[in-house]
């Protein structure tokens, strides 16, 4: 079984997308997992819908999103877990897993996969595509070639053992908690970057304060988490 395990807080605008386009998978073994962060808009009443899967946060202090993915991989029945933001699609997700599916049985060592990541067409600008180009060939040359492990939140398939083995996503941690993952999993087996699957997703953090900007974000929290082993970003505020 595959367990699809999204972190929600406030996504009314783009949850149904999202659990649309998983709900047309018919061939593949799946569970649809909601992990929300104490919504106050109508994302919970959105979710019930697709699925009865829903884990509601209840610690005192601001969730972090690796503790919302983590909250899902608890109840996961899968034997796969993915990981996936609110705001992507998967095209043809039935094909999609079974190739993935396929991809992990060719290769025993194998533990976890990522893939190229794309903004839905009908909103890609030029900088869209521009740098997508460059978060996709970083993360195959860290993947395939260096060997490091690297992997953005937007997409991420785990062996659930392997997940386990590493501890899951450090809770701690407000941001480079998709990379510090992969990171951590190429210390227990192969990590690779599927440049021939692609996901979908809206762009909106990078259309709001633009790519250059998110890009040295990304840039600055990852040289700080390599030098002190943790997040230089003390929250990473929510784009809506």
């Amino acid at each position: 079984m595959i367990s699809i395990i999204i972190p929600t807080l406030n996504e009314t605008g783009a949850i149904r997308k999202a659990l649309d386009n998983l709900k047309t998978m018919k061939g593949a073994d799946y569970e649809i997992i909601i992990s929300d962060g104490r919504s106050t808009d109508d994302t919970i009443e959105i979710v019930k819908e697709y699925t009865d899967k829903i884990v509601v946060y209840e610690g005192k202090e601001r969730q972090t999103i690796a503790n919302g993915r983590n909250l899902g991989a608890r109840i996961a029945k899968g034997d796969y877990l993915v990981f996936i933001d609110s705001d992507v699609v998967i095209p043809e997700p039935d094909d999609f897993f079974r190739k993935a599916l396929e991809i992990f049985k060719a290769d025993p060592e194998l533990v976890g996969i990522t893939t190229s990541l794309f903004v839905y067409k009908e909103d890609e600008t030029k900088m869209d595509v521009i740098f997508s180009w460059i978060v996709n060939a970083t993360h195959y040359l860290n993947n395939n070639v260096f060997k490091t492990g690297s992997a953005s939140g937007e997409f991420q398939m785990i062996k659930r053992e392997a997940f386990q083995k590493a501890g899951g996503f450090n809770d701690t941690l407000v941001t480079y908690e998709d990379n510090d993952m992969f990171e951590r999993l190429v210390k227990i087996g192969k990590t690779r970057m599927i440049k021939e699957l692609f996901v979908f997703h809206s762009g909106r953090r990078a259309h709001k304060i633009g790519w250059p900007r998110l890009m040295s974000i990304w840039i600055y929290n990852a040289a700080y988490f390599k030098l002190f082993k943790k997040a230089a970003a003390q929250e990473w505020k929510p784009i809506r």
